[in-house]
């Protein structure tokens, strides 16, 4: 058995015993079970899956995260944010698409703001040029 914990900033989501574990990187879906080997990766925006020594399964979307399999038998998830639930299909419909809206909201918003910084920039490199003559943004 392998002990399995998801933690966010604000909380311990999960920390429980698991047989099997399912999670999901850039590259794909991968599964871990008892004596993996040591292990580092990058979460993408999924759902990560467990089997607990009773037979019953666990889901937990995360937004993206790191995951750490050390000695074999931990395995530690520490994410921005995740949602612990019993009904596969509305963390995969409405949990999993809410992160991902959100996601895009943010990149949106970090590229209008490098475009600001980058306009405001050229700005003062050209009033620089001028002599200071002329600073109007």
């Amino acid at each position: 058995m392998m002990k399995l914990r998801i933690a966010s900033p604000a909380a311990i989501l999960v920390d429980t015993e698991a047989v099997s574990i399912r999670a999901e990187d850039s590259s794909g879906a991968f599964g871990m079970l008892k004596g993996h080997a040591n292990f580092l990766t990058a979460l993408t925006i999924s759902i990560v899956s467990w089997r607990m020594p009773d037979g019953r399964v666990g889901f937990c979307a995360v937004r993206n995260g790191i995951l750490t399999v050390s000695k074999g038998q931990e395995v530690a998830i520490a994410t921005r944010e995740a949602h612990v639930g019993d009904d596969l299909a509305v963390l995969e419909h409405e949990v999993l698409s809410h992160y991902r809206d959100r996601d895009d909201s943010e990149r949106s918003e970090r590229v209008t703001s490098a475009r600001i910084r980058m306009r405001a920039i050229r700005h003062m490199v050209e009033a620089l040029q001028d002599g200071g003559r002329e600073m109007v943004l």
